[in-house]
């Protein structure tokens, strides 16, 4: 049994773990949140009334937003250990089981957050990192120049070794990740002792009064003070690998506090020299200390970074489990842990597109200005199907739940809507992005239930089917044939085909069904069901949760160890059918003809079964079949 003392001593552990992974986008948000609440565009004169209303904003907009609504509210919704929309979508459709309605704006409010997140994804690594960099002009003006291009060639670098994998520094990241907040920590505090005036911002009407008395203009500050805790959602988010509490730790312990007087402080250096407005993050520090803060800056937004593009993998992963996007090329990249992932074609369009974004709006001020969009509208999805989850999962009392969705209902969507003035200023880039990958959500959501619709036409059941093949039955040969169907109930059309073609049947025949449970992880006790049909056949159903990569070969070899399967697969055959698509006029998508086309090329650019599934290519006999939809 665990004592208290090595309980307390792993939890704290996985609090530094979590530094790294889980805080490293709220973490370099100071580098330039603040100062774009002051962006001359708002015309909000630097009083000291104005800056400590600032400040108050940021306080409280960390305290509602991250520390009630994420840390003790939504990080109760757990589904087996894990959190994320996806996470969150699956246990809202447990729980609303027969109210269509309701699952269908769960369903299309899960696949909108998932494609914001995705969104969200191309522009953090983006300005996390021009924004490190850019304390190099503070240094010096003369390195302005080079800004840009040592921004780029850290994105490039950040990528390049998305494939060698992170296990080897990602043990580093904590530790390095700590210092980050022991600093952005103690730089605040000095700069609070120098003008404690700044602390009257845990007032929260000077929030008010600041949000509300400057007009027009108080609307888009909101969307700026949004800025202060893009990142949130990955406390949730990462909950799978570090668990509750010590999330909760290291957010109440270290992370809050050194955010709280970060900001404090940026605030009283600005009640004290104005002038510093336009980087007030790096104008906290003395000029000996200004390189190394912009090292470990820029180590900091990497880390952060690291953190997006693995969510980003982790994400597309879960979404090809539920059936919301093609298979993909997996890779593992550890050997001792599970999740970490690459996925080729998802890091090259990251990259290209993250690129792309860093060369055309050039400063993390600019990049600001787009940034945020697809951020609170994420936020909003989340109050409105957590708000599902408490009132059909946990059963709270309808009126609790209506008022406290409906009060942060009520804040997201101010931040969302203030938000949406920034889409004439480059917000339009993240939210078309996510929009496009939404639609291919759908479309690929859609095109999976039209090629289904159309197999049911022209299926046979799996029982009768045996029943009338053995009446007069073919020669049986030596030997194993595994066959790979995407319906338990039918006839898998690589047996039609076989027998058509070559007349035999094996002496052992297993069919084989490989289905996404909405669950995070299964237990091989509860991922396997195993009936038989006939002498010498087998159905077979291997359950894989969401968040596990299906490993066909593997699985079956464990299965025959543990004598649960009474063949060898070292020395099976696998029979797949791979399905060429044509859209037609009248057929069973209902679709518009370029959705159809486009369905149809994500089939033929997606991975096959044989590399999906991880089954032995050279012992693989693959068909083709045509379907028109």
């Amino acid at each position: 049994m665990e004592s208290p003392s090595e309980g307390a001593g792993k939890h704290w552990i996985l609090s530094l773990a979590a530094l790294g992974v889980v805080f490293g986008d709220i973490g370099t948000s100071p580098l330039y949140a603040f100062k774009l609440i002051f962006h001359p565009r708002y015309g909000i004169p630097l009083t000291a009334e104005n800056i400590i209303g600032g400040v108050s904003a940021v306080f409280w907009a960390l305290t509602i937003i991250v520390t009630v609504k994420y840390v003790t509210i939504v990080m109760r919704l757990d589904n087996r250990g894990e959190g994320g929309i996806m996470a969150l979508m699956t246990l809202a459709l447990e729980a609303t089981k027969g109210r269509d309605s309701l699952r269908k704006f769960v369903i299309g409010a899960g696949i909108c957050g998932a494609a914001l997140f995705f969104g969200d994804a191309v522009i953090t690594p983006a300005i996390s990192v021009l924004s490190a960099i850019e304390g190099l002009e503070i240094g010096s003006r003369m390195l302005k120049p080079f800004i840009l291009p040592i921004s780029v060639g850290v994105l490039l670098g950040l990528f390049f070794m998305q494939r060698f994998g992170i296990e080897a520094v990602g043990k580093l990241f904590g530790p390095i990740t700590a210092i980050w907040f022991l600093i952005l920590l103690i730089i605040g505090a000095s700069w609070v002792i120098k003008n404690p005036a700044v602390l009257h911002a845990i007032n929260p009407l000077h929030a008010l009064k600041f949000l509300s008395g400057h007009g027009i203009a108080s609307f888009w500050i909101l969307g700026a003070v949004l800025l202060v805790f893009t990142g949130g959602e990955a406390l949730y988010t990462d909950m799978g690998h570090f668990g509750r509490r010590p999330i909760r730790i290291a957010w109440l312990g270290l992370v809050l506090p050194a955010l709280m007087l970060n900001y404090m402080g940026q605030g009283a250096l600005l009640m004290l020299e104005p002038s510093s407005v336009d980087n007030p993050f790096y104008r906290m520090y003395p000029n000996w200390a200004l390189y190394p803060i912009i090292v470990l800056a820029t180590a900091a937004t990497c880390i952060a970074s690291q953190a997006c593009i693995a969510g980003t993998f982790s994400l597309a992963k879960q979404g090809i489990q539920l059936g919301l996007l093609p298979r993909l090329a997996i890779h593992h990249t550890s050997s001792e842990l599970a999740g970490q992932i690459y996925m080729p074609g998802v890091n090259f369009i990251l990259m290209i597109a993250v690129l792309m974004v860093t060369l055309t709006f050039g400063s993390s001020m600019h990049l600001a200005s787009a940034y945020g969009v697809s951020v609170s509208g994420a936020m909003l999805i989340t109050s409105c199907i957590a708000a599902v989850v408490y009132r059909y999962s946990l059963k709270y009392n309808l009126a609790v739940c209506i008022l406290g969705g409906t009060f942060f209902v009520v804040i997201d969507f101010a931040f969302f809507t203030s938000n949406l003035a920034k889409i004439g200023h480059g917000g339009w880039f993240s939210v078309s992005l996510a929009a496009f990958i939404a639609m291919l959500m759908i479309t690929w959501r859609s095109g999976r239930q039209a090629v289904n619709y159309y197999l049911q036409s022209k299926d046979y059941k799996l029982a009768p089917y045996l029943n009338s093949l053995f009446k007069k039955p073919p020669l049986r040969v030596p030997g194993t044939a595994i066959f790979l169907s995407t319906n338990q109930v039918n006839v898998p059309h690589a047996l039609i085909y076989n027998l058509k073609h070559n007349s035999v049947l094996h002496e052992k025949n297993l069919f084989l069904t490989v289905t996404a449970v909405n669950v995070p992880k299964v237990m091989l006790k509860n991922r396997v069901i195993i009936s038989k049909l006939r002498e010498g056949c087998f159905r077979l159903i291997l359950r894989y949760g969401y968040m596990e990569h299906p490993d066909v070969e593997r699985t079956l070899q464990r299965l025959n160890k543990l004598h649960l399967l009474d063949i060898d697969p070292a020395k099976a055959s696998f029979f797949i059918c791979r399905y060429n698509i044509f859209p037609v006029t009248g057929g069973y998508s209902k679709m518009a003809n370029w959705r159809e086309r486009i369905f149809a090329a994500m089939v033929r650019n997606s991975s096959s079964a044989i590399e999906y599934y991880r089954i032995p290519a050279n012992r693989t006999v693959e068909v083709q079949e045509n379907i028109m939809i």
